[in-house]
């Protein structure tokens, strides 16, 4: 068993890899002779070892040490306050930083049973004294069992997402460690791309998740990461929504690697039952069936229909039992099966399914958190409060507090949750059922009213008005890229979402409604963030009109907006939406640019001689005339619509749509190595000085879409190796590379800037004006003669002008449209009027 003769099972490895940090890589023999130490360290006489961990190579060190030498480990995270477990279990070492203090206790040591080696916090905090019991044997049983259903083998390489104080966090350590695996230990959070870069860097094969750690990948576009040696994503640590679960499953059958939904307990060591991946797209409410070792059986419950009860586990992974006092550490195996206090019934293909709870206890950011205890706490602090959870929150409904008195402090202390998950709703009085017990159901509506009533409404007219939409057709489930929005429509969203919320979240555009109601910041006063892509369009428009207007010489501005364009092709058309929406959306862009382009060409074709009909088709590099000094000046947008065009035929097809989903970066970096190619002249085909030249110019699109792309900092140092491998010599003026070369940097590296709020809505309103200011500047500055810093002027204003007034038409044009029965009826069902904007469907 490993757990008995720890340092023989690792040195048996040899030079196998079993420890990778950021600073140096372990094998298993280094890792043994460390151990080793560490146990000599501790000494031979059992010792209770309070250890505060890290995800570092000195706790793991110790950790293992402190089992090695038969002595009973207490995790606890590092920089809590773990006073209360300090002084009800009288630890005789307590590790910090590596670093051992045995000092004098001036207490008499505990006396510690010999099958005990771990103890963990029932709650996955230092909150509650209240300590569950685990043998050798428990870690061993649940060990095996695991890294037999995830078919764990020496070549994977697992990375640390969860501390090791948690049950889960260290179960993955546990797992890999007993099949000669390696463990990529790291504190970063999954929202830094140091740890994707560390995660490719190592080739880690597989990392854990609870159900907020899916939240957070949403929010970063982990869909569209290239992981090439992800093998399996277990989660656990609560429930997990259906259909993220579904989704992810479809994400991992395309994507080459397995989803596995867990199910466990602190009190099971860890694990308990697992969902088969090849289920999981047809079952994602199931918890599977049990683990290897262990089984289930459901005990009926009063008012339950048949077949649906009580859910009991059993197996060598159950608990010696729970720990109140020191003196329960002297204590044997006192429990033979585990009670969950879930809700369950066994359906007819096996699988088991948990529809309730029977007790207090909820799991919250991967915490299991006792409802009663915070409740207990608030009281204490002279708040007459109950609590609840919904929405993945815990909350609190409050009456009679004291005027000084922070609820939403004194309840995150008590749960061991972050402020940010705690919700609390004022109230009168507790509601009550009218047998007199706390109406739950009834605060839970109310907390939903209040977040409705406060921040869903506004939001909802917000994404209507921009998106020139009915505020019925705005589903709160559905994204800014779900509702229909593009890269025309995202700068006015982005400007007022900022004005909103107080900040721009990561990603925002696709995230639900729903999610962004929850991100509401107080605006610092010193600025507001502006997108870099929305600073570097207002300013490369501006540049364009005053190069022409001869007020400057700064030429670039259109390239670097060609850029803009790709990382905005790559940001709201290349999403994770069905390969028929992703096409629709991109026709409408498509439209959004060339329809008031003809428009206004046709009119200067009356009323001025500076195009030819040819602008009509935006074909001027195709047929020509090639001669005129006027008809090429739409080159930039005739370049955008074509490249578009090409792209749109790309993502209709299967293979390409594909492609693209599986490797995002790659085939963006594909398509830019063609750009590079013909600006080479790779080929010979002699394109470079011919009318041709122009729309090579696609290579600074292909820039800004392998940009959005790139997850990793190697991807973005490559990306702008390119750039300037293409930009030298281009233009065959310095100055103007050198611009252009500055501007696609800033939009590679730079996501966002902080700046006076006068200024963002000033960018803001010229970069949503940057279209119409480009087709008209030509028209408007001559009128000026040479008052040329009056033209450009103008020219900017029309285009503003212009822009507001489509965008009142459009929207007079809405409320005219007829409402039809269907839509009406959805209204009062609350389902969107149009489904195929969301990517959902909805029942009649």
């Amino acid at each position: 068993m490993m757990f008995e003769r720890l340092v023989d099972h690792l040195a048996c490895h040899g030079d196998d890899v079993a420890v990778i940090t950021a600073e140096t890589t372990v094998s298993y023999a280094e890792l043994a002779t460390w151990v080793a130490a560490r146990a000599a360290e501790l000494g031979t006489r059992r010792k209770l070892v309070l250890l505060e961990t890290r995800n570092d190579l000195p706790t793991l060190v110790t950790y293992l040490g402190a089992l090695a030498g038969h002595h009973v480990v207490l995790p606890v995270p590092a920089g809590g306050d773990h006073r209360s477990v300090d002084e009800t279990y009288h630890p005789d070492v307590i590790v910090a930083d590596g670093v051992v203090n045995g000092g004098p206790r001036h207490r008499p040591a505990p006396e510690l049973h010999p099958d005990l080696a771990l103890l963990l916090s029932t709650s996955g905090s230092t909150g509650s004294p209240k300590l569950v019991r685990l043998s050798r044997f428990n870690l061993a049983a649940n060990a095996e069992s695991i890294a037999t259903y995830l078919d764990i083998t020496r070549t994977d390489r697992a990375a640390t997402t969860l501390p090791m104080s948690y049950c889960y966090g260290i179960s993955v350590i546990h797992s890999h460690l007993l099949r000669g695996a390696a463990v990529v230990l790291t504190d970063l959070s999954v929202v830094d791309d140091d740890f994707w870069e560390s995660f490719r860097t190592h080739g880690a094969t597989s990392f854990a998740g609870v159900p907020h750690t899916f939240e957070l990948l949403d929010r970063i576009g982990f869909e569209a990461m290239s992981l090439p040696n992800l093998r399996y994503v277990t989660q656990a640590g609560g429930r997990l929504d259906p259909d993220r679960v579904r989704r992810l499953a479809d994400l991992g059958a395309r994507s080459g690697w397995r989803f596995f939904v867990m199910y466990g307990a602190t009190e099971a060591t860890a694990r308990m039952a697992y969902l088969p991946p090849e289920l999981a797209h047809d079952h994602p409410e199931s918890i599977g069936v049990p683990i290897p070792g262990g089984s289930f059986h459901i005990e009926p419950v009063d008012g339950m229909p048949g077949g649906t009860g009580e859910l009991f586990y059993r197996g060598p992974n159950v608990m010696m039992g729970y720990a109140d006092t020191d003196a329960d550490l002297a204590s044997g195996a006192g429990v033979e099966e585990l009670r969950t206090g879930d809700i369950a019934h066994r359906r007819p293909d096996g699988l088991y399914e948990v529809v309730g709870r029977s007790d207090r206890f909820v799991k919250l950011y991967g915490l299991r958190i006792d409802l009663q205890r915070v409740e207990s706490a608030l009281h204490a602090d002279g708040v007459d409060a109950i609590c609840t959870d919904g929405d993945g929150l815990l909350i609190v409904g409050a009456a009679d507090r004291q005027r000084d008195c922070d609820v939403t402090a004194a309840a995150a202390d008590a749960s061991g949750l972050p402020r940010a998950a705690v919700r609390v709703v004022d109230v009168d009085e507790i509601p009550r059922l009218p047998n007199g017990k706390p109406d739950y159901r009834s605060l839970r509506e109310r907390a939903a009213e209040r977040t409705t009533d406060d921040a869903r409404l506004d939001l909802i007219g917000l994404f209507a008005d921009v998106l020139q939409i009915d505020t019925a057709d705005v589903d709160p489930r559905s994204s800014f890229v779900d509702l229909g929005g593009n890269s025309l429509s995202y700068v006015a969203m982005s400007v007022r979402l900022e004005r909103a919320l107080g900040h721009l979240p990561a990603d925002w555009q696709r995230l639900p409604l729903s999610e962004l109601e929850s991100a509401r910041k107080t605006r610092q006063w010193w600025g507001t963030t502006l997108e870099t892509s929305v600073a570097l369009r207002a300013a490369a428009i501006v540049l364009v009109a005053g190069s022409h207007a001869e007020l400057w010489v700064l030429w670039g501005g259109a390239h670097i907006l060609l850029g803009i364009a790709g990382y905005n092709f790559g940001r709201f058309c290349l999403t994770p939406l069905p390969r028929a929406t992703r096409v629709r959306h991109l026709v409408s862009t498509i439209g959004w640019i060339a329809v008031p382009a003809t428009v206004w060409v046709a009119f200067a074709l009356v009323v001025t001689d500076d195009y030819a009909a040819s602008n009509l088709l935006l074909a001027n590099k195709f047929i020509g005339p090639d001669d005129s000094m006027t008809a090429g000046r739409l080159w930039f947008v005739e370049v955008l619509v074509w490249v578009l065009a090409g792209l749109a035929l790309l993502c209709a097809t299967r293979w390409g749509d594909r492609a693209e989903r599986r490797w995002p970066f790659g085939v963006a970096a594909a398509f830019l190595a063609l750009g590079m190619a013909l600006r080479w002249d790779v080929f010979s085909i002699g394109l470079g000085k011919a009318a041709w030249f122009t729309m090579l110019a696609f290579w600074f699109f292909a820039i800004g879409w392998a940009a959005s792309k790139s997850s990793t900092v190697s991807q973005r140092l490559a990306v702008t190796a390119v750039l300037a491998v293409g930009i030298v010599g281009y233009f065959g003026q310095p100055n103007r590379e050198a611009l252009v070369f500055g501007g696609l940097a800033l939009l590679i590296w730079l996501p966002a800037i902080r700046c006076p709020s006068a200024f963002t809505v000033t960018a803001g309103l010229i970069a949503e004006a940057s279209l119409f200011i480009y087709l008209t500047h030509y028209q408007v500055y001559p009128l000026f003669g040479e008052h040329r810093l009056l033209g450009v002027a103008a020219a900017v204003a029309v285009g503003i002008v212009l822009t507001y007034l489509v965008a009142k038409t459009r929207r007079w044009l809405r409320l005219r449209r007829p409402t039809t029965l269907w839509t009406m009826n959805c209204r009062r069902r609350g389902h969107t009027a149009a489904p195929e904007l969301s990517g959902r469907r909805y029942s009649s």
